[in-house]
Parts: structure tokens; C-alpha cells; sequence
């Protein structure tokens, strides 16, 4: 696999060497006209084109008659183009302005043709010379084209784009006030940056506490909720008899309406209820990986910087991929079109380069991404397997990069080719989509939408199960396949665990992103509400909400990421010790409290008698865990059916017992053995002699 990724990353830079050596970038940065001239050079004439052969070294830029007439559907302007001695410097109103400049500068604005003193006189000037009035024009750096100062004359362009602009008085008071706040944006962002950090250190020290807040919100929020429909339902059920019979027929839709509403919430309750009953022994553990995440910060101080280093070679990356795709752009040999100018296109097999190139787009960035992910679980782990924390190599993280650099390139380039192998479907899918919008039947829009939705939980699915393999890989040193394979059966055997850590731990982080958000997001109308100089600032505060809601991401990301590898080391390290001598833990005394208190709890249940008693509870989730998990779920779900069964009567009863059978039938039994049989892959625990 490291060999076909670096015979494709070879494959591109001849890409990039064949746009290159067929002129396309003397053609990107010194620009070219509408014969086929390259600007600045002498040129070779192309037949058939009039015009074209033309010695331009003193024309170095490249000017548009109509540089306003902005072809949304194609991204280009249709205009002739002209190469030029120099820009138009300020606004010429009518011919004579024009052949004034060309006399005054010697840069002559209209076609070849045409002379300067013919300007106000030849007939043809109307379609040959600029659209009047032309506009103040100012060169575009290393690019050579003469672009226009006041931005308004794309004003259509950017309507298009920004859906809520309607004329450009509005996008000239937006643009205006980010280019006079841009020390409020650039203030307020630094701001996001030390939130974010300081959320992360927050995180560690009150995890417990914000868990059980936030579970106790979400509980009190969903029984308030669901009290409130029912008392509104009981309000409705009689209504008066002076009504009409209209409003008795709305009254009557509103009580059905509200009766639907009161089932809805009242089944979401209840399943709410269930899951944290079930989970509530398990979110301990989330607190206690939280906790020793933020450990391992301290320890590893540089990891905060992995998102700046891995956008930095991003942003390298995208810069060049963009550079190449403008080359190509610009490649091929000249061909004559409709309107009798010059294009360049690329004949046969190699028109279909760009797809190429595309494709490495994704690969290519979902490599660096990858390269992150196994930087990161290579510290992570070397700091989780270290036992003397005072014994960590000088630079953990340096030694990951090094190791993934000489040993484990194959891995990630596998790992991200798989992602590119659902991402490019679902790109083309999402491209199929925006393409045929309102022309398709409504049956082929929900199946494009049904597997464009597929394509994606399956992407994330991927994603999740590559970086618990760079785990497994950075503890073991084995290959892609063995290590996806080895994660997977773990991530299955402690699914209930995996699942109390994705949905606490991932909701504890988004609240934290969405805290740093608001906070930015107040401070910016606070500071921004002061500024005179300016009406609207609504662009300035999007963003400044879009940047903290990155930086947050990107910071806390990591954190996740740390967390997730942590759990993975977790989960390995109670499976293959159990804390007597010769098989001593590695975890941190925080996670041994949590193994200990699963001790004295089992204990205390009962199941600590006997030999059995010195059984260590596994993190791998043993037969009998999971069966009396399903056992204990099982009882909560009985109790609540017969209690509700009890409280009916007539055929709601007959309903409700009927439905118990069926969820019992056709929910719970095959999920108990589905866990049944993966738990069987499993090896047996290991026991304390």
C-alpha cells in the first residue's frame, strides 16, 4: 500500500509537470488574450485566428472589455480579452477619455485592430473598444490582470452566492464593516483561541460534576416536557358546550394533535429513562477517562498544537492542489470556438486529468488527517504504557511522527484510501443531486437522498473504526487490517461502554463548543455595539462565530481523540492484566478507583462469592455482564409495562399487553442474542490464582 500511494503522489506531480510544460502556467500568470497571445512574450501564430502571432513583450497585462459580465454557470467572464501596457487608473466615461489614456500611457484599451485616433470615429468602436463607463482597474499581484477597484461591479456574482443580499448598498455596508472591525474580528478571535484552551483545562477538573448536571437537566427537561403535554391534553378533553361546531371541530383536532404529541414525548421518556438506568453505572467511567485525558495534556503539552500543524500542512497542500487544477485550466492546445477565439483544450484521455486530481484531493487530505490521528494515538499510547511517568522520552510526540514516518505510512494510506472510497461516491451523488434539483420525481430524490445518507453514516462509521485501528496499530505494530480487526472486536465486546462514552463525552464537548461560541459570539455584539463607524455587523459576528466554532472544534477534537485512544488502552489493558504480580495494571490511580469500585460492587451484588469472587470484572464485557445488563433492562422495561398495563382497561390494555409481547419478541430477545453470539469471539476472563 505505501507503494501505490507514493506511485499515485508521483502521479500527480506529473500532472503538475505536464500543465506546466504545455504552458499552461506562462499562461496562468502572465495571462493571454482572446487570440491565443500570452502577455509580456512574443507568441507563435495559430492558424485560422486573426490576431493571434503578436509580439506583446511591452503588453504585460491582461484587460477585459467587459470586466462586469460574470458567467455564473461557468465561473468566467465573457468578455474579449486584451493584453495591455497598463491598467485603466480611474474611471473613463466615454471614448474620448479612452483614446486619451491610450495616447497619455500607450496602453490602448480597444481590439487590435483599431488605432487610437480611429477610437471616436470607426463604426466598429462600439463593439470593439471597453463597455463605457470603464471602470477604475488596478493589476491583480503575480496574476497580471487588470481587475476592477470597486468591488460592487461583481455585485451580481456575489449576490448569487450570498443568498440574503439584494442589492449592493447592503454588500457594500457588510464589506465595509469587516474592513473597519478587523481588529475587533482579529481580537475576538484570539479570544475563541484562549477559551477554548481554557475549556479544556475546565473539563478536567469538573467533569463530574457537569455530567450529572447535564443528566439531570436532560432528565428533568424530558419529564417536565412530556407532564406539561399530558396537562394541556387533560385541559382540552372537555370542552364547553358553547361552543360552535367549528370550534368544537378545532378544539377536537387540537385535543388528537396534543394526544399525539403527549404518546411521542412519553415513548422518548421512557426510552430515555431505560438507557440512563441501564448506562448509569458506566458514566463513572467517561468522568475517569476525562480526568486522565487531562493528564495527559499536561505530560504532553504539544499535542494542543496538532490542529495548527496538521491545518498548516493542509493548507500547503490545498494551496497546491489548487495551483495545479488553475494549470489545468489552462492546458492543452488552441482550438478555434463558436464566437471565433481562442480556447485551449486537452484532447482524448487526458481531458478526464482533472478527475485525477480530484480524487487526489480527498486522498491526499484524508491522509494528513490520518497522519493526525496516528501522531496523536502513538503519544497517547506511549504515554498510557509508560509506568513511570518521570521515564517519558524527552519528546513523546516526535517520537509518534517518527515511527509513522519509518513503519506505519502503509496504515494510514490504507486507511484513508477507504475513506476516499465512500467519500468520492457520495460526492458525486451530492453532485447528481444539485445538478437535477426539481426535475426528478419525488421517488428518485429520496432514494438519491436515501443513499447519499447511507454513504455518509457508513463514512463516519469508517472513520471511527480508522482511528480505533491507528490504536491498535500504535499498541501492537501490526498491519491496517489486523489491527481494524482486532479494534472492531474490542469496540463490539464493550459496546455499551463504547456507546456511554460517545454520547456523554460527545455531548459534554459540543456543549463546551457551543459555551465558547455564545461567549465569543456576546463579547463580539458587546464590543461591536460601541463602533459608530459602521450599521451593519452582522457579517463581522458570523465571522467571528464561524472561527470560534472552528477553533473550538479543532481543540476539542483532540480531546475526543485523546480520550477515544485512552479507552482503547483501557479496554487492552484489563483484558490482558489483572493486577497480580507479573500482570500489573498501566492505568492511572484514577482508573484504578473505577476498577476497584467495580470490585466492590460485584461484591456487594452478591457475585463476588467463592473462587469467583477474586475475578477481576473485565473491561471486555463478559457473558455474564452482558446478560445481566439485558436482564436488568428487561425488568425496568416489565415493571413500566405492567404498571401501565394496570393503570388501562378494555382494549388499551389488550394493546399494551400486545405490544409488550411484540417489543419482547421481535426487540429484546434478538438483541440479547446477537450480544449472546459476539460474545462468544471473545476469550475467557482471566482470574486471579
Amino acid at each position: 500500500m505505501q507503494f501505490a500511494t507514493s506511485h499515485f503522489i508521483s502521479s500527480q506531480g506529473l500532472i503538475c509537470g505536464f500543465s506546466i510544460a504545455t504552458g499552461a502556467a506562462a499562461r496562468l500568470v502572465s495571462g493571454y488574450d482572446s487570440y491565443g497571445n500570452i502577455c509580456g512574450q512574443k507568441n507563435v501564430k495559430v492558424e485560422g485566428i486573426e490576431n493571434s502571432g503578436l509580439d506583446l513583450t511591452e503588453k504585460k497585462y491582461v484587460f477585459f472589455l467587459e470586466p462586469c459580465n460574470v458567467d455564473l454557470v461557468k465561473r468566467k467572464i465573457k468578455s474579449i480579452a486584451l493584453c495591455v501596457s497598463a491598467c485603466p487608473q480611474s474611471e473613463l466615461k466615454t471614448l474620448a477619455d479612452v483614446q486619451k489614456f491610450a495616447d497619455m500611457n500607450g496602453s490602448t484599451l480597444c481590439s487590435y485592430e483599431l488605432k487610437p485616433s480611429e477610437y471616436t470615429t470607426d463604426p466598429r468602436a462600439d463593439k470593439l473598444c471597453p463597455k463605457l463607463p470603464v471602470p477604475e482597474s488596478a493589476p491583480i499581484p503575480f496574476f497580471h490582470r487588470c481587475a476592477p477597484v470597486n468591488i460592487s461591479c461583481y455585485a451580481k456574482f456575489a449576490e448569487a452566492l450570498i443568498t440574503f443580499v439584494s442589492d449592493s448598498s447592503v454588500l457594500h455596508r457588510l464589506i465595509s464593516g469587516v474592513m473597519t472591525c478587523r481588529e475587533i474580528i482579529l481580537g475576538l478571535c484570539l479570544l475563541s483561541l484562549v477559551l477554548s484552551m481554557i475549556m479544556m483545562v475546565i473539563i478536567r477538573y469538573i467533569s463530574r460534576v457537569l455530567v450529572w448536571i447535564l443528566t439531570i437537566l436532560v432528565v428533568l427537561g424530558s419529564l417536565g416536557g412530556t407532564g406539561v403535554l399530558w396537562w394541556l391534553y387533560a385541559k382540552q378533553k372537555t370542552p364547553s358546550d358553547t361552543l360552535t361546531v367549528d370550534q368544537l371541530q378545532i378544539a377536537k383536532d387540537n385535543r388528537q394533535a396534543l394526544l399525539i404529541y403527549a404518546i411521542a414525548a412519553t415513548v422518548f421518556t421512557v426510552i430515555l429513562l431505560l438507557i440512563m438506568l441501564v448506562m448509569r453505572k458506566r458514566v463513572s467511567l467517561t468522568i475517569a477517562l476525562f480526568h486522565v485525558a487531562g493528564k495527559v495534556f499536561i505530560h504532553l503539552p504539544l499535542l494542543v498544537f496538532q490542529p495548527f500543524w496538521t491545518f498548516f500542512a493542509l493548507m500547503l497542500f490545498w494551496v497546491y492542489w489548487i495551483t495545479v487544477l488553475l494549470f489545468l485550466g489552462t492546458t492543452g492546445s488552441p482550438v478555434k470556438n463558436e464566437q471565433g477565439f481562442v480556447e485551449f483544450r486537452v484532447a482524448g484521455p487526458l481531458r478526464y486529468m482533472w478527475w485525477y486530481h480530484v480524487v487526489g484531493l480527498v486522498w491526499i487530505s484524508e491522509f494528513i488527517l490520518a497522519c493526525q490521528q496516528m501522531t496523536v494515538a502513538g503519544a497517547v499510547v506511549t504515554y498510557y504504557f509508560t509506568r513511570e511517568k518521570r521515564n517519558l522520552p524527552f519528546t513523546p510526540i516526535l517520537a509518534s511522527v517518527n515511527r509513522l514516518i519509518c513503519y506505519h505510512l502503509g496504515t494510514v494510506a490504507k486507511g484513508s484510501f477507504i475513506i476516499t472510497l465512500v467519500k468520492i461516491p457520495r460526492m458525486i451523488l451530492m453532485y447528481i443531486h444539485t445538478q437535477v434539483k426539481g426535475k426528478e420525481n419525488a421517488c428518485a430524490r429520496c432514494i438519491l437522498k436515501a443513499c447519499i445518507c447511507c454513504l455518509w453514516c457508513l463514512e463516519k462509521c469508517l472513520t471511527y473504526l480508522n482511528q480505533n485501528a491507528y490504536t491498535a496499530t500504535a499498541i501492537n505494530s501490526t498491519n491496517f487490517c489486523t489491527s481494524a480487526k482486532d479494534a472492531f472486536v474490542i469496540l463490539v465486546e464493550n459496546a455499551l461502554r463504547v456507546a456511554a462514552i460517545n454520547t456523554v463525552g460527545d455531548f459534554m464537548l459540543f456543549l463546551g463548543k457551543v459555551l465558547i461560541v455564545c461567549s465569543t459570539g456576546l463579547a463580539g455584539i458587546m464590543l461591536l455595539n460601541y463602533q459608530r463607524d459602521y450599521t451593519v455587523w452582522v457579517l463581522p459576528l458570523i465571522i467571528v462565530c464561524l472561527f470560534a466554532f472552528l477553533v473550538a472544534h479543532c481543540f476539542l477534537s483532540i480531546y475526543e481523540m485523546v480520550v477515544d485512544v485512552l479507552f482503547l488502552c483501557f479496554a487492552i489493558d484489563t483484558k490482558y492484566n489483572d493486577g497480580s504480580p507479573g500482570k500489573e495494571f498501566y492505568m492511572d490511580k484514577v482508573l484504578m478507583e473505577f476498577v476497584e469500585n467495580s470490585r466492590k460492587a460485584m461484591k456487594e451484588a452478591g457475585r463476588g462469592g467463592g473462587p469467583e469472587g477474586r475475578e477481576l470484572k473485565p473491561m471486555v464485557g463478559p457473558r455474564e455482564e452482558m446478560a445481566a445488563l439485558f436482564q436488568e433492562f428487561h425488568l425496568y422495561f416489565l415493571s413500566l409495562s405492567i404498571f401501565t398495563d394496570c393503570a388501562s382497561s378494555g382494549e388499551v390494555f389488550v394493546i399494551c399487553v400486545t405490544q409488550d409481547v411484540l417489543l419482547f419478541l421481535f426487540v429484546s430477545l434478538p438483541i440479547t442474542w446477537m450480544a449472546e453470539f459476539l460474545s462468544q469471539l471473545r476469550p475467557s476472563p482471566i482470574k486471579v490464582s
